[in-house]
C-alpha cells in the first residue's frame, strides 16, 4: 500500500499559529490557484472554489495512479483591493472600509512538491473536457515566495477579524515591520460546514 502525502503532517509548522502575534519564516510553497474579485459570500466566489477543488481532485487521482497519492490540503486565500482607488487604510480597518464587492482574492490549495505546473495544466484540461465547470480555465499553478510573516490565530467569525488584525498591526508597529505582500489566510476549519463562532483561521502578513 502506497503512502499518502498529507501536508498538515509533513509541514505542521505551516498550519499552526498562536492567539498571540509572532514572527515566522517560511520557504517558498507551491499552489493550485484561482484569481477573482467580489463578495466571498457571492456566487462567483463559490463557482471559483468549485473549479479549484475540481482541478485539485483531478490532480490527486492522477497522481494516485502514479503511486503519489496526497491529501487535498486546506483552503487558503490572499486578499487585496485597488489601492489606487481606496488608498492605504490600516489592515484592521480595510475589511470594514472596502466594499466586499471590491475585494480581490486568490484562492489557494497548497500542493506537494512533486506536483508540477505541467500536471496542473493537464488537470485543468481534463476538468474542462469532462465537467461543466468553465471557471476551471482560470485555475493555474502559483508559487508563493520565501518570506518572513507575522501571524496570529483568529478564533470565531470572519466578521470579527478586524479585532484580531488590530493585535497583529500593533505587533508589527512595535517591531517596526513593514508589510511586504498580500494578506494571507489559512482556513483550518471548513467554513461551509462549521458554525461561525467555531471557525479557526490563521491570519498571516508577509513583512520585511
Amino acid at each position: 500500500m502506497t503512502s499518502k502525502t498529507d501536508l498538515t503532517k509533513t509541514d505542521k509548522k505551516w498550519y499552526k499559529a498562536s492567539t498571540s502575534p509572532e514572527i515566522i519564516h517560511f520557504d517558498k510553497a507551491c499552489y493550485l490557484a484561482i484569481d477573482g474579485k467580489g463578495d466571498p459570500s457571492g456566487a462567483e466566489y463559490a463557482n471559483d472554489l468549485r473549479a479549484l477543488y475540481a482541478v485539485a481532485y483531478a490532480l490527486k487521482f492522477k497522481h494516485k495512479e502514479q503511486q503519489q497519492d496526497f491529501v487535498v490540503a486546506k483552503l487558503e486565500g490572499q486578499w487585496s483591493f485597488d489601492e489606487k482607488k481606496y488608498g492605504y487604510p490600516q489592515m484592521d480597518a480595510a475589511p470594514l472600509l472596502i466594499p466586499r464587492s471590491e475585494w480581490i482574492y486568490r484562492s489557494l490549495i497548497r500542493l506537494p512538491e512533486f506536483v508540477s505546473a505541467k500536471s496542473v495544466r493537464e488537470a485543468v484540461s481534463q476538468v474542462l473536457a469532462k465537467k461543466d465547470i468553465p471557471a476551471a480555465e482560470k485555475v493555474h499553478f502559483f508559487e508563493l515566495p520565501e518570506s518572513y510573516f507575522v501571524q496570529i490565530l483568529h478564533l470565531g467569525a470572519f466578521e470579527k477579524e478586524p479585532d484580531t488584525l488590530k493585535k497583529l498591526k500593533a505587533f508589527m508597529d512595535e517591531k517596526e515591520f513593514v508589510k511586504n505582500g498580500l494578506h494571507h489566510e489559512i482556513y483550518l476549519s471548513d467554513f461551509r460546514k462549521t458554525a461561525p463562532e467555531k471557525l479557526k483561521t490563521i491570519l498571516r502578513e508577509p513583512v520585511c
